[in-house]
């Protein structure tokens, strides 16, 4: 991205509020996460500012750097983190672009004002993700069938073995799959739809400020899963719902701390 070709300077409305001094390096002060993080999300709050559709160009990362007192080596990495999350594209020869793809089909519907580290963003979040989870775990109790019970129970096992082993992947690739299977169990397409999307945007907050690891709750995760697949496996919807509930409440719990953590020490 070293070639990415200048463009017309930003006018005064869409100039960026500065990052923190972290961004550029400086140890003025202790900050709580990293400064292409911070980057990342001003880049995120510049998309949803402007009202920038998919296609839309982006300052280059020469421009971004000056607008945030930054680095362009701290753009770059910003720039990384928000590619891998399907946010914006880099072509070569030509700039960087809100992305077009799947993910931010997601951002156009209603994604682009989402801020992966706000707190009270992700409080939303789960409680979208309550609502629809719980919805989903109770139809799936009444309409799966043998062939999607197995893949949910399939996904709870692979879910236990990643934690039990300490493989973070596997873990966390189980997980992903034990709610999608659940969901798909729903046979309610628009469920389907708006459960993979919202975990989308979780997976935002994983990736800008709040990193993947197997704390010391992957273990209730777990047994939540279980109290899930056994609910919907024996055909009680009201407790497959409860079970979601509890399972979500206590996930909100620790990224709420995990932000807290961050933001306080």
């Amino acid at each position: 991205m070293d070639d990415t070709p200048a463009i017309e300077a930003a006018s005064p409305a869409q100039v960026l509020p500065a990052a923190p001094a972290a961004a550029n390096g400086s140890d003025e002060r202790r900050d709580y996460r990293p400064g292409y993080e911070i980057v990342a999300e001003r880049i995120l709050e510049y998309i949803a500012e402007e009202r920038l559709a998919a296609g839309d160009r982006l300052p280059t990362e020469i421009d971004l750097a000056q607008m945030l007192s930054t680095s362009r080596a701290v753009v770059r990495e910003a720039v990384k983190i928000l590619s891998a999350l399907g946010r914006v594209r880099a072509h070569k020869g030509r700039g960087l672009f809100v992305a077009d793809d799947e993910g931010m089909l997601v951002t156009s519907r209603w994604g682009g004002f989402f801020r992966p580290v706000d707190i009270d963003h992700v409080l939303m979040l789960f409680e979208f993700r309550r609502v629809q989870e719980m919805s989903a775990s109770s139809l799936a109790a009444t309409r799966a069938t043998p062939s999607e019970l197995r893949t949910i129970e399939v996904a709870m096992e692979q879910c236990r073995h990643g934690f039990v082993h300490g493989q973070v992947d596997v873990f966390n690739q189980a997980d992903e799959d034990f709610h999608a299977a659940v969901s798909a169990a729903s046979h309610n397409t628009f469920l389907v739809s708006a459960v993979r999307d919202a975990r989308r945007l979780q997976r935002q907050s994983s990736a800008i400020g709040i990193h993947d690891t197997l704390g010391e709750n992957a273990g209730a995760a777990v047994e939540e899963h279980e109290a899930i697949y056994r609910a919907i496996r024996d055909g009680r919807p009201d407790e497959a719902a409860e079970a979601t509930a509890v399972h979500l409440d206590r996930t909100l719990e620790d990224y709420r701390r995990e932000i807290q953590r961050r933001l306080f020490g």
